[in-house]
């Protein structure tokens, strides 16, 4: 287990109410399926052995829709109430609560902060479809979804990557749960429609790990896609930059697209190779070299005229001065880091020069 700081792990799950009221108009075993899917996800989470759990999804005109409503509320209390058929206390982790939103200031961030809100069924229910027992304490933080004006996708990730930063400088690693559908329309007549197309395209998006595809989305965007709540997993993708998901599940019904993603993983992600790399420093006078070469005709007289005496004049290493007498363009770029475009450069106008010349 790799003992990375900060936010290392999470899940993006669905919180519908009639996962716990169950109406008949629901599959129950379509809801039995999420439910699996979702328990998977929060075994895998467990198994990290994080120091915190956060949990982050949106007020439904509960607390936060007209006396006051800040885009982010962390909760810095030690218990808060559930509701419905979660009544009771829950435990919080407030002492922390109150490190997040000094760190979060600091970040340039002003979330509000609660000592005593109550917790709705969209922070309850994904801790119990995850599997975790009642008594986990955790960390809630409300954000602001569907009352304007909302924290754009933009800010949304922007906050993520600020949380993460907040956390890792606190010394801890912590699991996400962002909790919030796909396409739903509570309130309105758009209820039983929700947008399943645009709902594929972002599943499929985040299942191949483009996390900023939610960046693309305006707020009447969201709004017109019925995809609002996805701001907490906006901040879920800042947080855990762009990776791929290990577990998901896409399960559309008549009136919410109900999709899970599970980052159970916390090695760090397989650094990525890329096709045209930054210089190494230490292979900087390779670069020059290679440079003259693609751009100077005498230069490339001079090194046909003698290889070894251009690349000594370049102050070049035995290595270095190996490959460029050779020209051997694979060992240039995959050994000293050279850009392809200064290695291919360099051999083809040599190869110009040379076709050029008579005899």
């Amino acid at each position: 287990m790799g003992m990375r700081k900060g936010i290392i792990a999470g899940a993006a799950v669905p919180h519908a109410p009639q996962f716990h009221s169950m109406p008949a108009t629901e599959d129950r075993e379509q809801v039995g399926r999420v439910r699996a899917a979702m328990q998977k996800v929060g075994d895998g989470l467990r198994a990290l052995k994080p120091d915190l759990l956060i949990v982050m999804t949106n007020d439904h005109g509960d607390e936060y829709a007209v006396g006051c409503v800040p885009p982010f509320v962390v909760h810095c209390g030690n218990r808060a109430q559930g509701s419905h058929k979660h009544r009771g206390w829950w435990n919080l982790r407030g002492d922390i609560g109150y490190d997040v939103v000094r760190g979060l200031m600091r970040e340039g961030f002003d979330p509000a902060f609660t000592l005593d809100a109550q917790l709705a069924t969209p922070f309850t229910i994904p801790l119990e479809f995850l599997g975790y027992a009642r008594e986990t304490p955790f960390l809630p933080i409300f954000i602001n979804s569907y009352v304007p004006p909302q924290p754009s996708a933009q800010r949304c990730y922007r906050f993520g990557e600020a949380l993460h930063d907040v956390i890792e400088r606190l010394g801890l690693r912590a699991i996400f749960i962002a909790s919030g559908g796909l396409s739903h329309f509570p309130g309105t007549p758009q209820y039983p429609n929700p947008d399943i197309t645009t709902d594929k395209l972002i599943y499929d998006r985040l299942s191949a790990g483009n996390l900023r595809h939610l960046l693309a989305y305006s707020d009447d965007a969201l709004d017109m896609t019925g995809n609002v709540e996805s701001r907490s997993i906006a901040v879920l993708a800042g947080a855990l930059g762009e990776r791929k998901p290990d577990i998901t599940a896409w399960e559309p019904s008549w009136h919410h697209t109900y999709a899970v993603f599970g980052w159970t993983d916390d090695a760090p992600a397989d650094p990525v190779k890329p096709h045209y790399p930054a210089t190494p420093p230490e292979h900087a006078q390779l670069a020059r070299a290679l440079f003259e070469l693609r751009t100077n005709d005498e230069a490339c007289r001079r090194y046909l005229s003698d290889p070894a005496a251009f690349a000594q004049l370049h102050h070049l290493t035995p290595d270095e001065t190996e490959a460029i007498v050779a020209m051997d363009e694979p060992r240039l770029r995959e050994k000293f880091g050279q850009h392809p475009l200064l290695a291919s450069g360099a051999a083809r106008r040599i190869s110009l020069i040379t076709s050029a010349s008579p005899g």
